[in-house]
């Protein structure tokens, strides 16, 4: 035990970015659990991991102070459901790793190793004030699974994975059911059957004429056991209470419900059965017979019936624009003020993007709010982060301070006050 703790001080020692303290004080501090901000409130960040949050904090000796007075202070956004990372263009196969539509496996797929933190996106994202995003892969042409997520970091270095095979995707409603040969009654099968067959893998009796490769029978047996989650993609309010339905046959699984369009309409039902959802924000067209009953005050409605509900930005250009998490918050806010809509308080709002999306992926330990011993993800704000026209100030990521250039920005300052001759002309006009 004293080596491992003198191999830690030597560690820490070794790494100033690491053991340093930080204290952000003066600002309107955000929590992130729900609770309402704390006016002149300080937060203090050592190791990577925050120590303290609130008012009255008190700082340690030697701490880097910053002053955030007259500003917002609040944990780093969580997108509840996103592709970011997988893709760089989504048009150019070689560049989008969000769907294996060639792989003979599925479940067994682990994105974790196609993160690229040199996408476009993952920068855009981090001066946004997304630290964290919840990564998904997409279900293939002819598989209902879709393979295991991950949470990862939108940090500038390239190791963005926090944890791997973090759930299992996998695609139900008429996607699904196409996939799966056309019908909901054969997703429901195909479904069923694939869970047999990673229960008889596991048991060590494998069947002879499985349909499932031996890799994704093991995938899946984490989810049979209840050790891993499930994300299922459902909008319709009759698929949802299929899922509700294979819960109560299937109690060991621990179900999540991803986009929910019509989730408004079963909403006392989810919240018995205690399954929690990251629905889309912004669904309020019936975009597909599966989303007839879309509305904005969805979420709102959820939230009144007692769901434990985030945001999320399934088929929403879910590879880039994480970036629009605190729109779609605070559109939720606004929409509680028109006659007849349900929104969000702002607390809740801005908890339906930093600790629910945390907390309903299992990570609510780690990440997605400012309380004692989470990752040191903070972002400071020059106002209220849910109004369109504020902006980020700066971005910490485990502690340590983040660049909030993106390609954008630095096209932008290239090419707005050139000098002559320090940039090649476009023509020669003689």
């Amino acid at each position: 035990m004293k080596r491992l703790f003198l191999a830690s001080v030597a560690l820490l020692a070794a790494s100033p970015a690491l053991a340093q303290s930080i204290a952000i004080t003066g600002g309107k501090l955000v929590i992130g659990d729900g609770s309402a901000p704390i006016e002149d409130g300080t937060v203090v960040i050592t190791a990577g991991r925050v120590v303290a949050a609130g008012k009255g904090v008190a700082i340690p000796v030697g701490a880097e102070r910053v002053d955030a007075s007259g500003k917002w202070v609040t944990p780093g956004i969580v997108a509840g459901f996103g592709r970011v990372g997988l893709a760089g263009v989504d048009a150019v196969d070689p560049s989008n790793d969000s769907a294996a539509n060639g792989s003979p496996f599925n479940a067994s797929i682990d994105i974790a190793s196609s993160i690229n933190p040199d996408v476009p996106a993952i920068a855009v994202s981090r001066a946004a004030g997304v630290t964290r995003v919840i990564v998904s892969p997409d279900a293939a042409n002819g598989m209902i699974f879709g393979g295991q997520g991950a949470l990862i970091d939108t940090g500038s270095d390239p190791r963005a994975v926090t944890k791997a095979r973090l759930f299992q995707f996998v695609e139900y409603g008429e996607a699904g059911a196409r996939r799966a040969g056309g019908s909901r009654a054969a997703w429901l099968a195909t479904f069923r059957n694939a869970l047999a067959e990673a229960r008889d893998a596991a048991r060590g009796a494998p069947r002879d004429d499985a349909l499932l490769k031996r890799a994704d029978a093991a995938a899946l047996g984490p989810v049979v056991a209840g050790q891993q989650k499930l994300f299922i993609h459902a909008e319709s309010a009759t698929d949802i209470l299929s899922i509700l339905d294979l819960k109560r046959e299937m109690p060991t699984l621990d179900i999540v419900i991803v986009g929910a369009a019509e989730g408004w309409r079963v909403g006392r039902e989810l919240a018995a059965a205690k399954v929690p959802v990251i629905a889309s924000a912004l669904t309020d067209l019936p975009n597909s017979f599966e989303q007839l009953g879309s509305t904005q005050s969805n979420i709102g409605r959820m939230k009144a019936a007692g769901v434990t509900v985030a945001i999320g930005m399934i088929d929403d250009d879910d590879t880039r624009q994480a970036q629009y998490s605190t729109q779609y918050a605070g559109n939720l806010v606004a929409i509680g003020r028109l006659p007849r809509a349900t929104g969000l308080s702002w607390d809740d709002a801005f908890a339906a993007i930093s600790s629910k999306p945390a907390e309903i992926a299992g990570v609510g330990g780690d990440v997605g709010s400012l309380r004692t011993g989470r990752r040191g993800d903070v972002v400071i704000w020059d106002g209220d982060p849910l109004e369109l026209s504020t902006r980020v100030q700066a971005v910490w990521i485990d502690g340590v301070k983040q660049s909030l250039a993106t390609r954008q920005s630095k096209l932008r300052d290239r090419y707005l006050t050139p000098e002559p001759g320090a940039l090649p002309k476009a023509y020669d006009r003689d």
